[in-house]
């Protein structure tokens, strides 16, 4: 697929490093754009790339969109904007990698149908160095003969990939893992506030908790942060709180009670209203910790 004209819309931590990895495994990474025009020129720069003025131009001058941009407002605005993705599509690939709504990517696949284009959700259960090294986690959407041809593309990006079914089901697959981490992750940040406030020695605590019942993936990946308030962003509280809403939406739509959902949404709610949102998850400790934001 080396021969395919590459295009990225959304230049941010995720999406630039993985326009930056495809250059690197010797993609022809052609157009890129970004809502922020130095990050677009910057990348550009970097991996021998057009940085388009318009929507339409990357269009234009791939052959593939990968899409990762923020939320669903975003996508439209993207798609189905005055200037926008799907202007002489025919023919086109996009692939979205973008936490949206389930309802989202399937009007998304509809849409592209009709203007004789095709899409595949691609969702990320990964962070930074994961975009950058060619190890993401996938989940992917759409037509499963558009997913077997794009597979070495995707390949590439990722570590392990996992088609789940049509439109809209791999964003309700990575809602669900988001709301369990998120979950996790403000389950973790009482466990050592509360010991913390015991005056127990809290590297010990984790070395307890790695061994029994309270091991989990956010123990490894979070608790030295919360413990030294590093909270350099790799998923923001902000991210998270709009994930674990969109599970929250999907679990009433069903009927189903999410009270631990719905208390985590609260704390990720609470740290976006606090002006903390761009803090990584992992921020959800200074809500725990005597001495801290809230503590």
């Amino acid at each position: 697929m080396k021969d395919k004209k590459i295009g990225f819309v959304g230049l941010g931590r995720m999406g630039g490093n993985m326009a930056r990895c495809l250059n690197d495994k010797g993609y022809n990474v052609a157009e890129v754009f970004d809502i922020n025009a130095d990050v677009a020129r910057e990348i550009s720069e970097e991996v021998g790339a057009n940085a388009s003025a318009k929507l339409a131009d990357v269009t234009a001058g791939s052959d593939i969109i990968i899409t990762v941009v923020t939320n669903d407002a975003a996508m439209d605005a993207i798609f189905y904007g005055e200037d926008n993705l799907f202007t002489n599509a025919k023919g086109k690939v996009f692939i979205n990698c973008a936490t949206l709504t389930p309802a989202v990517q399937q009007k998304l696949a509809n849409a592209a149908q009709h203007v004789g284009a095709q899409c595949l959700e691609a969702c990320m259960a990964s962070s930074i160095p994961q975009a950058r090294n060619g190890e993401l986690f996938l989940m992917i959407g759409g037509d499963e003969a558009l997913f077997n041809a794009n597979k070495p593309l995707l390949d590439d990006i990722s570590k392990a990939l996992h088609y789940v079914g049509p439109a809209g089901k791999a964003s309700e697959v990575k809602a669900l893992v988001n709301m369990v981490m998120n979950i996790n992750t403000a389950a973790l940040a009482e466990g050592l506030g509360i010991g913390q406030a015991l005056g127990l020695d809290l590297e010990m605590l984790c070395n307890v908790f790695s061994q029994t019942g309270a091991n989990s993936r956010v123990l490894e990946t979070d608790s030295e942060d919360m413990i030294k308030r590093d909270h350099d962003c790799f998923f923001s509280a902000a991210h998270a709180a709009k994930d674990s809403g969109i599970a929250l939406a999907l679990a009433e739509a069903n009927g189903i009670a999410a009270p631990l959902a719905k208390a985590t949404l609260d704390q990720y709610t609470k740290m976006t209203e606090m002006g903390l949102g761009e803090l990584d998850k992992s921020g959800i400790a200074e809500l725990t910790f005597k001495g801290r934001a809230l503590g």
